[in-house]
């Protein structure tokens, strides 16, 4: 009789684990370049997971021209771009993490940067690497929240 009471808890555990299982949907846009080895986004119930932004053109796999502001603003409308295909905006991120070429180019960044958020600003972060895909000068990954 104990091994069945047993049974019967471990039954009931693993029917309320799965019955809370998170939602996953890996999304990508039409339009978004193909064949790379990883979803353009990421959502998870209420959560969407954006992969690493560069500067790229859209439809192309080109830096945008400008140095560190043409990239940097191509990079913040490449996050628009992913957040509005999936009926968010910028209001809606909480967390960005900010991958720089060279930190020297780290003001030049931020001012483009809060030229596209306003207060209350997303939590961040912000390192430099020794490279980064295709030779960009900055990557963003961004989490945001859908409202209630």
């Amino acid at each position: 009789m104990r091994v069945n009471l047993w049974f019967l808890g471990l039954v009931g555990v693993v029917l309320s684990y799965s019955a809370a299982a998170a939602q996953v949907t890996h999304l990508n846009r039409s339009g978004a370049p193909s064949g790379l080895p990883f979803s353009e986004a990421v959502r998870v119930d209420d959560t969407l997971y954006l992969s690493g932004q560069v500067g790229v053109l859209p439809n192309s796999m080109e830096i945008a021209p400008g140095g560190m502001e043409g990239e940097a603003r191509q990079v913040m409308q490449n996050i628009q771009a992913v957040l509005q295909s999936n009926g968010l905006d910028l209001k809606d991120v909480v967390k960005c993490t900010v991958m720089l070429g060279d930190i020297n180019e780290w003001g030049d960044f931020n001012r483009v940067y809060t030229s596209f958020f306003e207060a209350p600003y997303p939590a961040r972060s912000a390192f430099a690497t020794t490279g980064l895909a295709l030779g960009a000068r900055v990557e963003v990954e961004c989490m945001a929240a859908y409202p209630d």
